[in-house]
């Protein structure tokens, strides 16, 4: 299957690269650009633990001057992919999440305590899910440093935009709303969609699926918010057809 990977940066190749390897052939056309702000203070004084809910948080501090007294500190992830971003950077102490902000939040609430100190986002400056108000009503400090800022691309991808208009595509991994309302409205803008062939979205949620589905293109949502369950899904679908 021809497979339109959207996400940024590193995690695009990367993922681009366990696609070839289960015989699909990918097609990175990134939709999001990643800034760093690596003069961002973290704001570590006191804190007891950080929150990790995204890779890119975790690639801007690969580069950040306070990178080793971060690596001092507990930290909790979001899911198993940023859990094992976290590691390779150096962490020691990495809680793993069951894969989405809101249920990281519960499980905070089930580990940490407001008494023990604040809690320190590594964030970007757009976050789907505002964890920082959620954990504040629970009583605890939270600080929220955005690390990164995404930026949509301003047009679709030129051999996407191809593929697309030729109905050559098979499918689009999506694994963010925020990628999928800009893949929707990109699509829209290059009037690219024929009554052809079209490409089927593998969303990592249903709040993505929700996002793209003003394209009217076939959803199809992981079981669980992961990569790897996207992957699966699509591997499946790929070897059934």
């Amino acid at each position: 299957m021809r497979i339109l990977v959207t996400r940024p940066g590193p995690d695009a190749e990367r993922e681009a690269e366990r696609l070839a390897a289960l015989g699909h052939e990918p097609v990175v056309g990134s939709l999001l650009v990643i800034e760093f702000a690596g003069d961002v203070p973290l704001q570590l004084d006191g804190a007891q633990a950080l929150i990790a809910t995204s890779r890119n948080a975790l690639h801007a501090l690969a580069a950040h001057p306070e990178l080793d007294a971060a690596l001092a500190l507990p930290l909790l992830a979001v899911g198993e992919g940023t859990a094992r971003q976290a590691q390779l950077l150096g962490f020691a102490d990495v809680t793993i999440g069951p894969g989405t902000a809101a249920e990281l939040a519960a499980l905070i609430l089930e580990e940490l305590k407001p008494e023990r100190g604040p809690l320190v986002h590594l964030a970007g400056e757009t976050l789907a899910v505002d964890l920082k108000g959620a954990l504040e009503k629970q009583g605890f400090a939270m600080r929220a440093p955005a690390l990164y800022r995404a930026t949509p691309v301003r047009e679709l991808p030129a051999e996407a935009a191809r593929l697309l208009s030729a109905g050559e595509l098979d499918g689009v991994i999506l694994m963010s709303p925020r990628t999928a309302r800009t893949f929707a409205a990109l699509v829209a803008a290059a009037s690219v969609v024929t009554q052809g062939r079209r490409p089927v979205c593998y969303c990592l949620s249903e709040a993505v699926a929700d996002a793209v589905s003003p394209l009217g293109f076939a959803t199809r949502v992981a079981a669980r918010p992961r990569e790897e369950d996207v992957l699966a899904l699509l591997d499946s679908e790929a070897a059934s057809s």
